[in-house]
């Protein structure tokens, strides 16, 4: 059985942004990947970028000033 393991998982107000999101992180190379927005985060607009916590703390710079307008960052357990 697999065990569940902690992501950040990034919220975002439109579809558009969770899009540039993945464009952005796929152009920097920064790992992650879109999943629909988990039932424990009621904000957002269905779409999610998830990644693991290192991954996020390795980038969040770039991410905060260079990436696109997050509705939210959340520490979820998932598989």
């Amino acid at each position: 059985m697999r065990a569940k393991k902690l992501y950040k998982v990034i919220a975002f107000e439109t579809n558009t942004r969770a899009m540039e999101m993945e464009a952005f992180c796929e152009q920097k190379q920064i790992p992650g990947r879109m999943i629909p927005l988990p039932q424990e985060i009621s904000a957002g607009c269905g779409l999610a970028f998830r990644m693991l916590p290192e991954d996020y703390t390795a980038s969040m710079q770039v991410l905060e000033n260079d990436g696109p307008a997050a509705q939210g960052v959340y520490d979820i357990m998932m598989f």
